[in-house]
């Protein structure tokens, strides 16, 4: 019996999230299910824009955060 794999569970697979069993049984579907490779790759290339376009907050972001957050009392905030 074949499983059928969910857009979910590809996601998983391609952010490193599932079982040794669930990556065996996943690259067996897709050695064999053309479509489900295209969705994959395809989740391959959208993850790796999406990790390309993080940046870091400028310092005056950082800054004004912390200042908001001194109002709280959340938490000490070393100057």
């Amino acid at each position: 019996m074949t499983k059928i794999f969910t857009h979910d569970d590809l996601i998983r697979y391609v952010y490193e999230e599932t079982t040794t069993e669930e990556n065996r049984l996943i690259e067996k579907s897709l050695a064999v299910d053309s479509a489900l490779l295209e969705q994959c790759q395809e989740l391959h290339r959208i993850k790796e824009q999406l990790d390309g376009s993080m940046m870091s907050p400028s310092e005056k972001t950082i800054n004004t955060i912390l200042e908001y957050s001194k109002g709280f009392n959340l938490h000490p905030v070393k100057d």
